[in-house]
């Protein structure tokens, strides 16, 4: 089992930095989309207000990148953290960019199914950057159910 280490506030900012960045490039994707697009579309009542999502998001990254960084510091490589951080940009393309609300969803099963696999494969390596993944967990999963009413509805 491997020690851990000293904080390093270096590596610590790095994985902030990287998981906020992918937060910038989903948002980038979702920037004209939210004032043009998502508006005319049908929602359920369900929905939260547009302004909520990105403080929710922002956290949300806060939360994998200490994640990242307590995996990190444990000295291991956890592939499915950076196959669910690709999958989530890659949902807000489908979503908001290609405005494809079925696709989409479909997506966002997988992306749930790679959240899962994170949380349980992190959990062998460090147990706090697991419980760390939940929050996100159930906000993917919630954004899952209003996805697929979209899909419906629209």
């Amino acid at each position: 089992m491997a020690k851990t280490k000293k904080f390093n506030f270096s590596k610590f900012l790095i994985t902030l930095l990287i998981t906020q960045a992918a937060g910038f490039v989903g948002s980038l994707f979702t920037t004209s989309s939210v004032k043009n697009w998502y508006p005319t579309i049908n929602k359920p009542i369900f929905t939260p207000p547009s302004w909520l999502f990105a403080p929710v998001w922002i956290f949300l990254f806060f939360l994998m990148g200490i994640s990242l960084y307590l995996i990190w510091q444990k000295g291991q490589k956890i592939i499915f953290f950076w196959i669910q951080l690709f999958l989530n940009v890659l949902w807000s393309f489908c979503f908001f960019f290609l405005q494809n609300p079925t696709l989409a969803f479909v997506e966002i099963l997988i992306l749930l199914i790679f959240i899962l696999v994170t949380i349980f494969k992190s959990y062998k390596i460090n147990k706090v950057a697991s419980i760390l993944f939940l929050p996100y967990l159930f906000w993917v999963a919630f954004a899952s159910f209003l996805n697929y009413h979209i899909a419906i509805l629209n």
